[in-house]
């Protein structure tokens, strides 16, 4: 039958790539489905990637004010040209798509531009065409969340047309302060904005750990980006020169911009393959549940990323990719972690795994915190970084690390120490007696396992 495959997976993203790759690695024939022209999903087309390219220009435009203010070597204030800008954006996410399709084609996967739904548990439809399968994978990712009740107006952007870099607005307003919507804040501002962050919580950044959201939060102020926690968006109003917001809370008045960015939360695309024509359970929010193997409830069907609930994050889609494609294989595997580490990719940096402070004393876990400010780091110093805190988490009876919460430059490079230590039930012991290079803000985290075992000489 020549509309067959051995394996199907629906959705190019960082989980299903990962997962035909294997798949085909594994001997299998995958055919491997996705609307866009390009292969990477959302994550390489329209979020991580270009959010990641973006970030490091405003990274470079704030270094070059520091340098001219603190370190007296001056530059000129920055011409910004974003029609450049944009080009070089976008020449990062086709250099990343191109080589995937390389990598595609070496390993004789089929691709195919097109819209998958369900016919029943052995078929899809293609654009109008019929394709059976033995087994298929659910990679179909997620898409933003849209505010009920809000105004059509192309001012009003989400986080793919933010990462567009239409413009550059006077003013900036921006709904939702989660790790997309201050990665925006640190960009647009950086470019010029004025940036106003509104959060419905207590903190920026949610679930991450208060002592060094604190850190974050006035890293944020300085850099003029205006927070305002505890406030809802009660009203929007599209005028003809600016979106009008009035807000309740603990920030009750008006709030105007040249463009809005709405960063809630993204939904599960799970509904839009239709999986109920195939008897795949999925529940009200579009989630569809798996067990540590990636099946479903149908024999022969996997689901995998953020079609299986939170977190929403291209690493664990991709653990689960190829989690998937071993077992569709006949291979013994499972990602049986709830290990998945978080980072906001700010300026600082704020990144975190395992258990915070917060989660540890509402869950009953027994545990002590350690620290080690990052005011004392010589590298951090002498590298221009400012306020930072390496945060350990532990258990106090056999000093197993728990968790981790880092927040200073390139505090994401770092968390991997910390999340391979959890992983292999290492101690503070284990993380002080292991030589960290000086000077490096590595080094913190062995500083904090000094501190909390009563060895630390560097406070």
């Amino acid at each position: 039958m020549s509309n067959h495959a051995d394996l199907m997976v629906i959705g190019a993203g960082p989980g299903g790539y990962a997962c035909a790759f294997r798949a085909a690695d594994l001997g299998r024939k995958v055919v491997m489905v996705d609307p866009r022209a390009t292969l990477g999903g959302v994550c390489l087309n329209e979020g991580c990637i270009p959010s990641k390219a973006l970030l490091h220009a405003a990274e470079v435009i704030r270094e070059a004010h520091e340098m001219t203010d603190d370190w007296g070597i001056a530059f000129a204030k920055p011409k910004i040209d974003l029609d450049k800008l944009r080009a070089k954006k976008d020449g990062v996410v086709g250099s990343l798509t191109g080589g995937l399709t390389g990598l595609a084609k070496r390993r004789k996967v089929q691709t195919i531009t097109g819209t998958a739904t369900f016919k029943d548990d052995k078929t899809i439809d293609i654009d109008g065409a019929d394709w059976t399968f033995d087994q298929v994978v659910i990679a179909v990712g997620s898409a933003p969340v849209q505010l009920p009740g809000w105004p059509d107006d192309e001012r009003i952007w989400d986080s793919t047309a933010a990462l567009e870099l239409r413009e550059v607005p006077k003013d900036l307003v921006i709904v939702g302060g989660g790790i997309i919507g201050l990665e925006m804040a640190t960009v647009y501002s950086a470019l010029g904005a004025n940036v106003t962050v509104v959060e419905l919580a207590d903190q920026i950044a949610p679930g991450a750990d208060h002592e060094a959201v604190k850190i974050l939060h006035a890293a944020l102020e300085q850099h003029d980006v205006t927070i305002h926690t505890e406030t809802k968006v009660s009203a929007v109003k599209a005028g003809k020169t600016k979106i009008t917001l009035t807000c309740e809370g603990a920030f009750t008045g008006e709030l105007s911009g040249g463009a809005v960015i709405q960063s809630v939360g993204r939904r599960s695309n799970g509904p839009k393959v239709t999986p109920e024509n195939a008897g795949i359970e999925i529940d009200d929010r579009g989630i569809i549940p798996v067990d540590t193997a990636c099946r479903t409830n149908v024999a022969g069907v996997f689901a995998i990323g953020d079609v299986t609930g939170n977190p929403m994050l291209a690493h664990r889609a991709t653990h689960q990719g190829h989690v998937a494609a071993e077992v569709a294989s006949g291979h013994a595997a499972a990602l049986d972690t709830t290990l998945i580490p978080s980072v906001a990719y700010t300026n600082p940096e704020l990144a975190w795994v395992g258990l915070t402070q917060a989660q540890a004393k509402a869950d009953g876990v027994k545990h002590k915190t350690a620290s080690f400010p990052w005011a004392a780091s010589g590298r951090n110093l002498a590298s221009g970084g400012g306020d930072g805190l390496t945060k350990l988490v532990y258990c106090p009876d056999t000093h197993r690390l728990l968790g981790a919460t880092l927040i200073g430059a390139s505090a994401g490079e770092l968390l991997a120490e910390c999340t391979l230590a959890i992983e292999m039930g290492a101690t503070l012991e284990d993380i002080a007696l292991s030589v960290h290079a000086h000077p490096t803000v590595s080094e913190t985290v062995g500083f904090a396992a000094e501190r909390a075992l009563g060895t630390l000489t560097d406070l």
